[in-house]
């Protein structure tokens, strides 16, 4: 098992969830997905008809928030929501309430509280750079839009789901600059972090290049 946390990063649909829950897995971790709980944020609002550019009203809606994860389920307020928060129409709402400032200080705050003893591996945008800054393994995944949308495509297809391969890829290119031109915790790759591109990479030969990354950084 490994003391320290590790640090994930990236953008949207490139796997960073998929290859840190192997990685927990092999390392004897726990994988923290704060994109699950950003997500939940969104879905809370939308439920409750909350204005996202009302303060008062994200407020309310975040004193009520409880997530809780249970192996790959996740729960809002004991309601499971794991497939819920994963809509094209949540994925969009998430990035405009993940920029709130509100939001941000309060899931970060919950994130560094969480991880505070190690032994996490910790997903999202702002890991590297902001919740975790002396995390010893900082990584920030990349992919081209276009291998990102593919995959969500596919995943979507295999699911059953209903999917416009056209839609997803805009849909991700919007979240890209909504995700990197937001003035609170922008998405950004940490100096110290070291970059993959995954575009033409299985989720093994990722997991693969991190395990020796993680290597180094235990001996």
């Amino acid at each position: 098992m490994r003391t320290f946390n590790i640090a994930i990063d990236g953008t949207s649909g490139v796997g960073k969830s998929s290859a840190a829950d192997l990685l927990a897995q092999a390392n004897g971790m726990i994988h923290l997905d704060t994109g699950a709980m950003y997500r939940c944020v969104a879905l809370a609002m939308k439920q409750a008809g909350v204005n996202p550019d009302c303060p008062e009203e994200v407020s309310r809606v975040l004193d009520t928030v409880r997530i809780r994860f249970l192996g790959k389920r996740v729960y809002l307020n004991d309601q499971e929501v794991t497939d819920a928060i994963r809509t094209s129409e949540i994925s969009n709402l998430t990035s405009r309430v993940a920029a709130l400032p509100a939001v941000r200080k309060a899931m970060t705050s919950l994130q560094q509280q969480t991880t505070a003893a190690g032994g996490y591996i910790v997903d999202g945008r702002d890991i590297g750079s902001v919740v975790l800054p002396q995390a010893p393994v900082k990584i920030f995944l990349s992919a081209r839009s276009e291998a990102r949308a593919r995959r969500r495509y596919d995943e979507y297809r295999q699911k059953g789901i209903e999917a416009d391969y056209s839609q997803i890829l805009e849909d991700i290119q919007k979240r890209d600059w909504q995700d990197s031109h937001r003035s609170t915790a922008p998405l950004v790759k940490a100096g110290d972090a070291v970059e993959i591109d995954t575009s033409d990479m299985t989720l093994d030969q990722v997991t693969a290049a991190i395990q020796r990354l993680i290597d180094a950084a235990g001996k």
